[in-house]
């Protein structure tokens, strides 16, 4: 296979969404040795090459428009969010802080009943149990829609959380959703 052809095969993947050194091994060696091509293209466009060695993952970001440019098109579209996916991707990013932070290695497994239990926190006293568990249901499957939580094989209530949520929920927006959470404790809204 020809360098041209590598090259664009791992343009494409990137642009179907984030590359995982475990799970996608080829496109990663292209990066690491080719990656100067990838970047130059996407560089034409306003697009970074964000690549993070340390946690095994690439994806695309837009750049900031500088002063005084006309802003381009987004071809990484931002997503609105409901409250209650806001709410459990942050709540995962301080699992996964506290996970490494008390010397957890490899992934961060957690099963459907601890994720239900870490959003039941912040819903409304008024929930019944079916619904609160129906509607972290939807949640969940929200959040593993967007690749933030991966399904264990074979394995339908085990959940690992993708280290992708750590660029995505970076320390500040932990810091301030944080303090939101502490003045909205018990208010969720509904995903429906």
């Amino acid at each position: 296979m020809s360098n041209d052809h590598v090259v664009a095969s791992a343009i494409i993947r990137l642009m179907q969404g984030v590359i995982y050194r475990e799970s996608d091994e080829d496109t990663w060696i292209t990066l690491e040795r080719l990656g100067g091509g990838v970047r130059d293209h996407f560089a034409t466009i306003g697009i970074d090459v964000v690549i993070d060695d340390a946690e095994g993952y690439a994806y695309l970001r837009s750049r900031p428009t500088e002063d005084g440019d006309e802003a381009l098109p987004r071809l990484v579209r931002r997503r609105a969010l409901t409250y209650n996916v806001s709410l459990l991707l942050v709540l995962l990013r301080k699992r996964l802080v506290e996970f490494e932070t008390t010397g957890g290695e490899g992934r961060l497994v957690l099963s459907t009943d601890q994720i239900v239990e870490m959003l039941r926190l912040f819903q409304s006293e008024s929930t019944n149990d079916a619904r609160a568990v129906d509607q972290a249901e939807t949640t969940i499957k929200k959040a593993a829609e967007l690749g933030f939580l991966r399904q264990l094989r074979g394995q339908n209530d085990q959940w690992e959380v993708r280290r992708i949520l750590k660029a995505y929920v970076d320390a500040q927006t932990l810091s301030d959703f944080a303090a939101k959470l502490r003045e909205y404790a018990g208010a969720g809204d509904s995903d429906e």
